[in-house]
């Protein structure tokens, strides 16, 4: 499991280091985003500014994508193969739970192209739908 996490990390050309196998260990096993205070709660003993400086260099990398679900705390989730680094693919919808405050990418569902208004630009998209995840529905 190592192994392939170090090939995973050095595929986004990022030095392994054993706080940045960890992280992307505990991304890969989470179904929903993470935020900074859960891994925080995971890894007492880590430096809070060393797990922020690790998820910054897996955004930066294209390894994971940001995600404002509305609560003010940004979260993130891992991107697809086809982000890479200045870019990411992230342009599908996003779901917040309002019971279990979970939020998950819902990569099959892409927000809509459109167009702006002339002389509007953008610099991101990001659509969240807000409601009750498939745990807290049964």
């Amino acid at each position: 499991m190592i192994k392939q996490l170090e090939k995973n990390l050095k595929s986004h050309n990022i030095k392994p280091t054993a706080m940045r196998l960890l992280v992307l260990e505990l991304l890969l096993d989470r179904e929903a985003a993470v935020g900074l205070t859960e891994l925080y709660r995971a890894f007492e003993k880590s430096d809070r500014t060393t797990l922020y400086r690790t998820l910054k260099v897996f955004e930066e990398s294209g390894m994971v994508h940001s995600i404002d679900d509305g609560t003010g705390v940004p979260k993130y989730a891992l991107c697809s193969d086809a982000c890479d680094p200045g870019h990411h693919d992230d342009a599908h919808i996003h779901f917040h739970c309002d019971l279990c405050g979970k939020t998950y990418c819902l990569p099959k569902c892409r927000i809509p192209r459109f167009e702006l208004p002339e002389k509007f630009s953008k610099s991101e998209v990001n659509l969240v739908v807000k409601g009750k995840c498939a745990d807290c529905e049964e």
